[in-house]
């Protein structure tokens, strides 16, 4: 749907819900209704129509607030059934335990039948629950933050979830696209521009609000640690007892003789609990150390690797490669803070 200069604005409605997180919402508006207008302003030229007609579209015409009580005043209701190009459904403030199921039926409906009769469909991070509600993800791969993986592993196991890209493409016409993380709006802003305008445009943008595709994904970001809330007394001792002593040689022979329980029986029960093996359980910890001490200490690369627990760096590096996306020198370059002291560990 690459726009042409005579053609109409694209119709482009931004979905805001009680649960919509406001800093997501204004930004897509904002970038988007730049398009095609900021960068000539800046360049002191003469802009070219506008092509995107951007309205906030929510159950209702009537002013509420959305999360933290950010002002929202609608253009548009969906009991109006409004004309849409392009829906984008923003960032929603939600637990990592909390889902949306029966609470916005006539939203899913809608999004469903604008779908259906060829609307582009985009979301940002936690929006992707609401969209999994629609049905229009099931069978397909999709993404969100991090922190909703497990959440969609248990309620929506017909989704494919991918935790790695910035965006997921959930159909190959790219009509379907989920974004992961909470800033994953930015990849979105200008993915909409790059696809329904031109890239040239979508590089001015970025050029002039400075963001830019996150091309490493979220793996970086996640932790490999997420707590799990479960019932298994044996489990939780057995996770207490990794915490303090995953730096060992062989830390899963050590945990199942502190359990005392046949190491078969063991590795089931902690899978079942945690949803992950005892040695990925490990190598989380491992990692999310490492990380920590790339962040805040300049220590070189052996010597983390033997602290946490790897004597061979050269398995390490490659393991953190697979775990985070980046090499433990782009890693440190990306979250070590600017003007760090020598020594922090």
């Amino acid at each position: 749907m690459a726009r042409k200069a005579r053609d109409r604005p694209i119709e482009t409605l931004v979905l805001a819900l009680p649960e919509t997180a406001g800093a997501a919402l204004y930004g897509l508006v904002d970038v988007l209704t730049s398009a095609g207008l900021i960068w000539a302003r800046m360049m002191r030229s003469e802009s070219s129509l506008l092509p995107f007609n951007v309205r906030i579209v929510s159950t209702g015409a009537r002013t509420f607030r959305c999360g933290n009580g950010v002002p929202v005043t609608p253009a548009v209701a969906i009991r109006d059934d409004p004309p849409a190009d392009i829906i984008i459904i923003p960032q929603l403030w939600l637990g990592p335990d909390e889902h949306l199921h029966g609470r916005y039926a006539d939203v899913t409906a809608w999004i469903r039948k604008r779908f259906e009769k060829g609307a582009f469909v985009y979301s940002v991070c936690s929006a992707a629950l609401l969209l999994a509600e629609t049905g229009l993800l099931d069978g397909r791969p999709a993404t969100s933050h991090w922190g909703y993986q497990q959440l969609f592993e248990r309620r929506y196991p017909q989704i494919h979830f991918r935790l790695g890209p910035s965006l997921c493409f959930a159909v190959p016409s790219g009509r379907l696209v989920t974004a992961g993380g909470s800033t994953a709006w930015h990849d979105l802003a200008l993915h909409v521009i790059s696809r329904h305008v031109n890239a040239a445009e979508a590089l001015r943008i970025a050029k002039i609000y400075l963001i830019r595709l996150h091309e490493e994904g979220q793996l970086p970001y996640g932790s490999l640690v997420k707590p799990l809330p479960h019932a298994d007394a044996v489990v939780r001792a057995c996770e207490k007892w990794l915490a303090r002593h995953y730096r060992e040689s062989r830390p899963v022979a050590g945990v199942v003789r502190q359990a005392r329980v046949a190491e078969r029986t063991l590795k089931r029960r902690f899978k079942a609990a945690t949803g992950s093996s005892l040695i990925d359980y490990v190598q989380g910890l491992r990692v999310e150390e490492a990380k920590r001490l790339l962040e805040f200490s300049r220590r070189s690369v052996e010597d983390i690797s033997a602290d946490v627990g790897y004597e061979d760096a050269s398995y390490f590096r490659r393991l953190f490669n697979r775990s985070t996306g980046l090499t433990p020198q782009r890693y440190r370059r990306m979250f070590q803070p600017v003007g760090m002291p020598d020594a922090l560990d």
